[in-house]
């Protein structure tokens, strides 16, 4: 890979984890920007804790929590609660694979995804009020950017389950172990710069986000024999609220 490619998939990681505008060529090949995902989660991770931040300002650290998961919603365009509704959906209403995933394909939310969006946005709510009342900003910069780390993760560990291709597609297909190995590195490096070289916490948070995404890829692969879009949309929803209430009990 050239530094011209590698620049590329910056951009592709950008506009495939957010709505912002970025300049610039996609890569030739979309699974290069899988070594941006945690640089990318890492940038996202700073806007929504600056939104956080801001509305903190006012004493309002309740509404400031708001802010930090409403913001997230906004700059992905609910990209991977929408995948954490159709998991749901399908793993709880589908009784074989190909009900599974064609429940999942369904643009509409049925009972199950709804309950999920409820619970984990209020339990990120509840977590991330309680990260601005500590200040603890860069705990919230540490579960968004672990929750697109654990995308390569699965999405590199892991089959395409879709025959005919999907969302996802482009990105599982040729993922491999350099993927994983450099994103693994990155994600692991700026933690150790967001939680002040505590290498205990680090450990602890890697631990947490790999254990959250072993669980769902096991459950993914019983289900589907592989991963979809929706499954790695949810595993970054699942990630991030894990994440942040590990902080919240764990560190502070």
């Amino acid at each position: 890979m050239n530094a011209r490619e590698g620049t590329r998939g910056l951009v592709t990681a950008l506009r495939t984890l957010s709505v912002l505008p970025v300049p610039g060529r996609d890569a030739s090949s979309f699974s290069t920007a899988l070594y941006w995902f945690p640089l990318a989660g890492l940038f996202l991770g700073s806007l929504q804790a600056l939104c956080a931040f801001a509305v903190a300002l006012s004493g309002w650290s309740e509404l400031a929590g708001f802010a930090a998961v409403f913001s997230g919603i906004l700059l992905t365009r609910a990209l991977h609660a929408d995948g954490l509704a159709d998991l749901a959906d399908g793993f709880f209403g589908g009784k074989n694979r190909e009900s599974t995933l064609r429940i999942m394909k369904d643009p509409s939310v049925g009972s199950f995804g709804a309950l999920s969006l409820v619970l984990v946005m209020l339990l990120k709510w509840i977590a991330a009020e309680r990260l601005v009342g500590l200040q603890a900003y860069g705990s919230l910069v540490s579960g968004v950017m672990l929750a697109r780390w654990v995308q390569v993760l699965l999405a590199s560990t892991m089959p395409y389950a879709r025959r005919k291709g999907g969302t996802a597609h482009s990105f599982v297909e040729g993922a491999g172990k350099r993927h994983l190995a450099i994103s693994s590195i990155s994600a692991a490096f700026l933690l150790f710069l967001l939680l002040r070289a505590d290498m205990q916490q680090v450990l602890l948070l890697l631990a947490i986000s790999g254990g959250v995404a072993a669980i769902l890829g096991v459950l993914s692969f019983r289900k589907l024999t592989g991963v979809t879009g929706d499954v790695l949309g949810a595993v970054s929803e699942l990630a991030e609220t894990t994440v942040w209430v590990g902080c919240v009990l764990f560190f502070q």
